[in-house]
């Protein structure tokens, strides 16, 4: 598991209509590799809004639509709920993820 990868969730939450959802894990390599248990995701929604803290993401990502990273979402997720791999980020598209997270973030450069 690495930055950048993509996995589809299954029962991803009571407030969520869906059965499963992908997440775009988001937390530093370090945390990653550690026995720390979760993970930072952001989900993958198919609206995109345009808005600076979301990623453009589609099937070079290996996703079936065009859909959008929502860096305004992060959320904890196990990660031995992470199994159904879908694809990974590209290097440019990681880093479109960092610049999305920083606004979603507040975080000045």
């Amino acid at each position: 598991m690495t930055r950048g990868d993509i996995f589809v969730v299954r029962k991803t939450g009571k407030d969520d209509p869906k059965r499963q959802r992908a997440f775009v894990v988001v937390s530093r390599q370090v945390l990653i590799d550690s026995k720390y248990a979760t993970v930072v995701c952001a989900p993958v929604y198919f609206t995109n809004s345009g808005l600076a803290s979301q990623v453009s993401v589609g099937s070079e990502e290996g996703l079936k639509h065009a859909s959008a990273i929502h860096c305004d979402g992060l959320v904890s997720i196990p990660k031995s709920e992470l199994t159904d791999f879908v694809g990974s980020l590209s290097s440019s598209k990681r880093a479109e993820l960092s610049a999305a997270l920083r606004v979603a973030l507040a975080i000045e450069e």
